[in-house]
């Protein structure tokens, strides 16, 4: 497949029935030659899918038949290859989980700030800046001077932040939120709302949008942006980086993490280096055997699942 299309998308909308939905979209997208994740509930539908332009444009028009998503705009971007193995179209009960009754993005939200405008907003002393991604994506790259709330899961941020909202809060009057593509801020903005905080601000298409439209030389952006598929970060102008995937714990690996002599291709990095016994360091040994003689033969091995829901 050449000419891959990427579309990391999501829409907070009253979906009635999900699993009517999700039949008819899997057998929509199953048919356009779509690989990805598109997740489905109640309270909306996110994603990131992947295809020839064609695929994602019948995709998407069958995305926008949904009510409340006539004017979806997802983030676009491309791939050298197929980023995704296979196509899972799934109903949740959130399609992000932060597991705060309530929360709901259509009743009230934050102040939505464009990317041109996102630099002034976290330089502005009174403006406290929180990074509500876990703490595997920070490590790959964040703002200049954001909190990092150390999260394993989304769900973990409504207790950091309640447990912590005198600190992050003393001497701030604003407070700015972002993510990868803009769901978790929403939410999380919501939740602040919710909480009573009234000056809550987050950046408008997440992360991906400020890569794709600020350039890297008026860029705050420090590192790599993770993503959840197999290109597994992206830096400005949304272009594949530097960073691979560990497949024996999913963590994303930078070239530093290579390079140690913990490192080995397919089995462990320097993060799980020591947590596995010697049973399974062999099975991941051989599984990575396995795909590179499937490689030699010019055939596909399905690999490492990035199953997080945390978009």
């Amino acid at each position: 497949m050449t000419g891959i299309t990427v579309a990391a998308l999501y829409r907070f909308t009253t979906i009635a029935d999900p699993h009517c939905v999700r039949d008819t979209l899997e057998g929509v997208l199953a048919g356009a030659g779509i690989r990805g994740t598109l997740l489905i509930a109640s309270e909306g539908v996110n994603g990131t899918i992947a295809g020839s332009a064609e695929g994602i444009a019948t995709a998407l028009a069958a995305i926008r038949a949904l009510p409340g998503c006539e004017d979806l705009t997802p983030k676009f971007s491309t791939a050298a290859t197929m980023p995704f193995h296979r196509l899972k179209v799934r109903v949740k009960r959130e399609i992000v989980t932060m597991g705060v009754p309530g929360t709901d993005p259509t009743a009230i939200v934050g102040t939505y700030v464009a990317p041109a405008g996102w630099n002034a907003l976290i330089a502005d002393p009174e403006t406290v800046v929180i990074d509500t991604r876990n703490a595997y994506e920070v490590k790959v790259g964040t703002f200049a001077g954001a909190v990092d709330p150390g999260t394993d899961s989304f769900r973990d941020f409504p207790d950091w932040f309640r447990a912590n909202r005198t600190e992050l809060l003393a001497g701030k009057s604003k407070v700015a939120m972002f993510c990868t593509g803009g769901i978790r801020c929403e939410k999380s903005t919501a939740f602040l709302k919710g909480e009573g905080i009234e000056a809550v601000y987050h950046l408008d298409g997440g992360i991906l949008k400020y890569l794709e439209e600020v350039p890297e030389q008026a860029s705050a952006w420090q590192g790599e942006c993770f993503v959840f598929d197999e290109r597994v970060a992206v830096g400005h102008g949304l272009e594949q980086g530097t960073h691979g995937l560990c497949r024996g714990c999913r963590m994303p690996v930078s070239p530093e993490d290579r390079a140690s002599p913990l490192f080995e291709e397919g089995v462990q990095c320097p993060a799980c280096a020591g947590t596995r016994d010697a049973a399974t360091l062999a099975a991941k040994a051989e599984r990575h055997r396995q795909v590179m003689l499937a490689a030699q033969r010019g055939e596909q091995h399905v690999g490492a699942r990035m199953d997080r829901d945390d978009q």
